[in-house]
């Protein structure tokens, strides 16, 4: 159900934001709190900036203290990468590495790579990352140029291939949490022995929450607070789905150290 808040009742729920590239996550945290004059405002999942797609913020103190339950929720994404190119973020935003016009890989080649990309997956994370090494954020040593060992964690995904045309590749990736779908472009590149990054980025599903639900991010600076309180799902509406699909059954047992 939709939020009836009103008055001076402080809003509370959730909130679908369909993100807009170029903007951060943490931009639409900001201009939400102060149209809705709410300061305990948080997310279930950041994007990143280039990124698009589905944003759920959870309004108010009583969604907010459910974050853990909703940042473990399965997300959809549909990813576009681009080969022969390698940067040192794995995405857009780089800067260059290595380019490889040499090898163009065949659609047999990618189909068989992706196979890699299945089931549980012991995935090394970017250093243009958040997690952390003895207290220190890896994009902290990125950014001086440091690159450390990272351990590899374990995550599982199912990936799908859309589209094939010399260097670009989509794909449709269901993940749990913690995947980093930079990772999957570097490594698919690896694999393929060309060089590849993430060039595009769209998250379609989070949990049960989905694209076609969200409202525009682009034009969230304008809407009218009453509307956006119209827009809140709260109670028992946003309880019930908190639990997400879990990943198919269909995928393998095996663990897969990537490169």
């Amino acid at each position: 159900m939709m939020n009836p808040n009103n008055g001076d009742i402080p809003p509370s729920g959730i909130l679908l934001i369909n993100k807009p590239r170029g903007k951060s996550s943490f931009f639409l945290v900001a201009v939400l709190r102060r149209l809705l004059k709410v300061k305990k405002i948080g997310h279930a999942g950041t994007l990143d900036p280039f990124a698009t797609g589905v944003m759920v913020l959870l309004v108010g103190k009583k969604y907010t203290t459910l974050s853990n339950q909703f940042l473990g929720a399965e997300k959809e994404y549909i990813a576009t990468v681009r080969l022969g190119i390698e940067t040192d973020s794995y995405d857009c935003d780089g800067q260059i590495l290595h380019e490889n016009s040499a090898i163009c890989p065949t659609e047999e080649e990618l189909t068989a790579a992706l196979t890699h990309f299945q089931g549980d997956v012991l995935q090394i994370p970017p250093m243009f990352s958040a997690k952390k090494k003895e207290g220190k954020k890896l994009y902290e040593l990125a950014r001086k140029g440091v690159t450390i060992e990272r351990e590899p964690v374990k995550v599982t995904m199912q990936t799908e291939l859309l589209s094939y045309s010399y260097p670009e590749v989509v794909l449709k990736v269901n993940c749990s949490k913690g995947t980093y779908i930079r990772s999957i472009a570097h490594d698919l590149g690896k694999l393929l022995g060309c060089g590849a990054h993430l060039t595009a980025l769209q998250r379609t599903k989070s949990g049960s929450f989905l694209l076609s639900e969200c409202i525009d991010g682009t034009l969230l600076p304008e809407y009218d607070p009453d509307f956006l309180k119209s827009r809140l799902i709260v109670a028992e509406t946003a309880v019930s789905r908190i639990n997400s699909v879990e990943p198919s059954s269909e995928a393998s047992d095996a663990h897969r150290t990537l490169p």
